[in-house]
């Protein structure tokens, strides 16, 4: 099975260009290491930044929308496959089935929708998959210092905020996330890993 990352951003540009430089760098770093890109299938924002550059780099590249923004200007026109589904439950739930890790980028409500949930469902035991977060230009500092105090005060355990990789360089932040991917036996060889179930063969 080939391995694919789901790619959490936005479809703004935020006010500093680091959003945008740093969403292609990650989209370049994922072709480069043989992984395919899975996100929100659109064509602008930080999300076609992202996608340009894994197209660029020769990166295999997966959108998943919605019906209601697949008609209009939303959908990035030259990704190799846009899947279209009925709603964002069903986009969740088909970006999760697609792929192997997570990083959650720089945006907006939608990604940390996103990103929570897949955060919540690993501490809940439903997943083991590696979860990444991008804190390009300290946009997350609030979040985690929040996470802290969450713990703190006795309403989240550290084994639930440890799950999240922490990183502000895109390439160390893969590093980790793809780590997770192929969990490594005591001999330091890669460890067999159990059949994941078959995709979904029609799209919403």
């Amino acid at each position: 099975m080939k391995k694919r990352i789901s790619v959490f951003c936005g479809s703004s540009t935020g006010n500093d260009p680091r959003y945008l430089h740093q969403a292609a760098a990650v989209g370049a770093l994922l072709a480069e290491r043989g992984v395919g890109v899975v996100y929100g299938g659109a064509g602008y924002g930080t999300m076609g930044a992202l996608a340009d550059a894994a197209l660029a780099a020769g990166g295999d590249v997966i959108g998943v929308i919605t019906r209601e923004s697949a008609g209009g200007a939303a959908p990035h026109r030259g990704i190799n496959q846009l899947q279209v589904v009925a709603d964002t439950h069903a986009r969740k739930a088909r970006m999760f089935q697609l792929s192997q890790g997570f990083i959650a980028l720089p945006g907006g409500a939608g990604t940390l929708e996103e990103l929570f949930e897949v955060w919540n469902s690993a501490d809940l035991g439903m997943h083991a998959k590696p979860i990444g977060l991008l804190d390009t230009n300290g946009y997350y500092r609030m979040l985690l210092r929040f996470t802290d105090h969450m713990v703190s005060e006795g309403f989240l355990r550290e084994k639930c905020r440890d799950r999240l990789h922490i990183e502000v360089n895109p390439a160390a932040l893969l590093d980790k996330v793809m780590a997770g991917l192929e969990p490594q036996n005591h001999y330091g060889k890669p460890a067999t890993r159990p059949a994941e179930p078959g995709l979904l063969s029609g799209i919403g």
